[in-house]
């Protein structure tokens, strides 16, 4: 069984950084994509950066420039460097993990618990 576990966030002033980490554990896997989504109160789980098993690399508009996303596959751990942060970045980050299932590929996410990024003005 997959489990995820975040750390890193915390508060930080505008204009400030934080590096998000997670790992996942449960066994030896091959994830096709992981990645971190945020969900802010009222809203929506949003995808915020997404590195695929190839290295292959997208963000959300909001974030381009300001955030990276890298990732280690032999420590099945991916990573976000957040820089420049601003006040409409606070919300709680989850790391998504993917794994596709049988010979249709069927996609399955798990989630880790999130990690809450406040960033005050």
């Amino acid at each position: 069984q997959v489990h995820l576990v975040e750390s890193g966030g915390g508060s930080v002033q505008a204009g400030g950084s934080l590096r998000l980490s997670c790992v996942a554990s449960g066994g030896i896997f091959a994830f096709n994509a992981m990645g971190w989504y945020r969900q802010s109160p009222g809203k929506e789980r949003e995808l915020v950066a997404r590195v695929g098993s190839g290295g292959s690399t997208s963000y959300a508009d909001s974030v381009k420039g300001r955030f990276t996303i890298s990732g280690d596959n032999a420590k099945n751990t991916v990573y976000l460097q957040m820089n420049s942060l601003e006040p409409e970045d606070t919300a709680v980050y989850y790391c998504g993990a993917t794994l596709l299932y049988g010979h249709d590929r069927i996609p399955e996410t798990y989630w880790g618990q999130g990690t809450q990024v406040t960033v005050s003005s």
